[in-house]
């Protein structure tokens, strides 16, 4: 299982990185769980982090607007990033989401097959009237995306948890693989979570607020130490599996 760690800027990039994060996630938490940055900020990223770390950035909580977002995409996919995040916000259906989503699809592919394109759904769909994220393994898999991932909407420290069992969590996993995707699991996740999310067989566990001072997503600030804690508590959890 690799840690993605979200930082919203340069410096709090350089502080993921040397915190030992494996995948370097660009958002602006200011404009939503899934917010975006700007390019130039996203690209400027790129080039700090080393080749062998990876760089993904998310282009929101996607209205069910699929020209605009499909632009959107491929805006992103100019920045050099390895992966590109769409967050399930605004449609409704299955039909809706898969439609949404072969066009974003199909927009990044075919400007480099090379970048992995992550659907996101939401634990607390419910909260937002956003789409099942159950629905979300089958919706990576119909539009050609290569990851099925599961946020939450609404940051007010509830976390992943609190919206699906381990069990649910556990199928989500169990189909994404079985479409031959990877899995990815966020929403406040805290360091205490790791043992969870890694035992339901989890590739990709993305954290912000646990990266941050004080727990503060928003106002706080990634630090070396906060990330270095987890990679270490992820490193010994994977040693204990032996």
């Amino acid at each position: 299982m690799k840690l993605l760690i979200s930082p919203a800027d340069e410096k709090e990039a350089l502080e993921a990185i040397a915190g030992g994060a494996e995948i370097i996630d660009v958002k602006n938490p200011k404009e939503g769980s899934l917010g975006a940055s700007f390019p130039w900020v996203i690209r400027r990223i790129r080039e700090l982090a080393p080749p062998s770390i990876e760089v993904s950035c998310a282009i929101g909580d996607a209205p069910n607007l699929p020209c605009a977002v499909s632009l959107a995409a491929l805006g992103a996919a100019t920045t050099g990033v390895d992966y590109i995040k769409i967050g399930l916000y605004g449609v409704r259906t299955k039909e809706e989401a898969i439609y949404l989503m072969r066009n974003v699809t199909k927009s990044v592919k075919n400007y480099n097959s090379s970048i992995k394109v992550v659907a996101a759904g939401y634990a607390d769909a419910a909260r937002v009237g956003s789409i099942n994220p159950l629905l979300v393994p089958v919706i990576a898999h119909l539009s050609g995306a290569d990851v099925a991932m599961i946020d939450t909407a609404v940051k007010d420290g509830e976390n992943l948890f609190a919206y699906l069992t381990v069990n649910q969590l556990q199928g989500f996993v169990n189909a994404a693989h079985s479409h031959g995707l990877k899995a990815a699991l966020a929403g406040s996740l805290r360091k205490e979570d790791l043992p969870t999310v890694y035992n339901i067989g989890a590739d990709i566990a993305g954290m912000r607020s646990a990266a941050c001072t004080d727990g503060d997503r928003i106002n706080g600030r990634i630090t070396r130490e906060k990330v270095k804690e987890l990679v270490d508590t992820l490193e010994r959890i994977k040693k204990s599996r032996f």
